[in-house]
This record gives C-alpha cells, sequence and structure tokens, in this order.
C-alpha cells in the first residue's frame, strides 16, 4: 500500500453540492516536470477534467496509472527512439499524448519530466469507466487533443483535491513485448476501494 498527497496551483471548484467539501486546484508545470512514475502516484486520485463542446465540464476521479521511463524502458513507445507519433513524448512535461490502439481505442497519456527525456503515463480508468479506452470515450478524448497543452487548456487537464488516497503497485499490462525485466517493474498504480465510495476524501 502507499499514501499520496496532492499538489497543485489553481484554485476551482467540483460541483455545487461538493462545494463545502473539495476545493480543486489545476496542477502546475512543476507537478509534470519529474519523472513518470512520481506522476503516475501523483495522478491516482486526482481529477481528470473535460471541457464538452456545449460547455459541461465533466471531472472524474483518476482510479488507474501506469508509467512509461525512457527510451532504456522495452514497453515504453519510444524505445526505438523517436518517430513521428512518439515525437510528443520528447516534448516538456504536461501536455497529453494520444494514440489509436487496435484501430479502435484512443489512449490518453501524460507527458513527464524535462524535454528531451521521453517518458509519459498513461491514464487506465476512470470512475465510471475503468480502461484506458472506455475513459475516452465517456470524456469524448480523441487524437484532436493530441499535444494538447494541461497546464493551459481550457478543454482537458487535471486538478488535484490534496486528499490523501491509497493505491496499490503491480506490473503493467499487455506488454507482454517488453523484456523480462520491463515485465515485472510494478509501475502500474491503482486507487484502493474506488468502487465503494466515489467521493470519499481521506483525511491528512
Amino acid at each position: 500500500m502507499f499514501w499520496r498527497c496532492g499538489s497543485g496551483s489553481e484554485s476551482t471548484e467540483l460541483h455545487p453540492r461538493l462545494c463545502h467539501i473539495i476545493k480543486l486546484k489545476r496542477l502546475s508545470r512543476d507537478d509534470y516536470a519529474v519523472d513518470a512514475v512520481t506522476v503516475a502516484k501523483t495522478l491516482v486520485g486526482a481529477w481528470l477534467c473535460r471541457r464538452l463542446e456545449d460547455g459541461t465540464v465533466v471531472r472524474r476521479r483518476i482510479t488507474e496509472t501506469e508509467a512509461y521511463c525512457g527510451e532504456e524502458d522495452t514497453a515504453c513507445h519510444a524505445h526505438k527512439g523517436r518517430t513521428a507519433r512518439t515525437d510528443v513524448m520528447y516534448s516538456a512535461g504536461g501536455c497529453a499524448y494520444i494514440y489509436l490502439c487496435y484501430g479502435m481505442h484512443e489512449m490518453l497519456n501524460v507527458v513527464t519530466g524535462p524535454e528531451g527525456r521521453p517518458e509519459a503515463v498513461l491514464i487506465r480508468g476512470v470512475e465510471e469507466a475503468e480502461g484506458p479506452g472506455r475513459l475516452t470515450k465517456l470524456l469524448k478524448i480523441d487524437r484532436s487533443l493530441n499535444r494538447e497543452d494541461l497546464v493551459a487548456s481550457d478543454r482537458l487537464w487535471i486538478e488535484s483535491d490534496d486528499s490523501r488516497v491509497k493505491f496499490t503497485a503491480a506490473p503493467r499490462i499487455g506488454i507482454g513485448y517488453a523484456s523480462k525485466r520491463d515485465q515485472k517493474r510494478k509501475w502500474r498504480f491503482t486507487l484502493c476501494g474506488r468502487s465503494k465510495n466515489k467521493v470519499a476524501l481521506l483525511e491528512h
């Protein structure tokens, strides 16, 4: 088990009936400027936010993440170097990397770390949508948002409520092509008790 405390800089609120309970802050550039494993832990329990075309803002708590850590990580898309698809991963942390999987599933990743270091965090699940393809369908996220600046965007961003959450660590899923060593790395982080209480906060 692990504990994580949120962080961020821009004040906002979740929903009128929860305003007296939860104060949300948008994650800052500095929050994304560290390694993917650290960011993957930070994002568990944070809120993925999407402004739809009609102006509605939908927020869902992130329940599962996976870290992918540079060219030396054989499970990482950037393992074989910079390509047209992976170019975004070499950007400074804080932008979205979205790609199509199996010709049907849009996959949302958060680029992390300094410019030139290709690391990213896959958002594997949010409340009400377990699975990376399901969450992008729920929140209407597609490749038109690839490279979106998550710090400045009014269409896609992430917020923290500074709550303290429990999560587990386990090997990543669906990386049979990677080396045995990388397959064993416990870089998948899953929120505990997510099915029991969708908005519960644990006191500091």
